[in-house]
């Protein structure tokens, strides 16, 4: 198993374009450099009414399959 560190910052306005399906992936630089495009919808539980904002992990298996979503800070 794998995991990327993410710090990741979504305003509200720009989930209303994931609810609403005008937009589908979130598109990120892992702490590591690497770039990152995962869907949206795995971050739906961290949703706030100001957006998404925190750390997270995400661990996928070594196909690059996303296996779960952490909250870390």
């Amino acid at each position: 198993m794998e995991y990327l560190d993410l710090d990741i910052t979504i305003s509200s306005d720009e989930w209303l374009k994931v609810y609403r399906g005008d937009a589908r992936d979130v598109h990120a630089v892992a702490r590591d450099g690497r770039s990152v495009v995962f869907p949206a919808k795995i971050l739906s539980k961290f949703y706030l009414r100001d957006g998404i904002r925190g750390s997270f992990r995400i661990f996928f298996d070594t196909s690059g399959k996303f296996l779960r979503v952490e909250r870390l800070s």
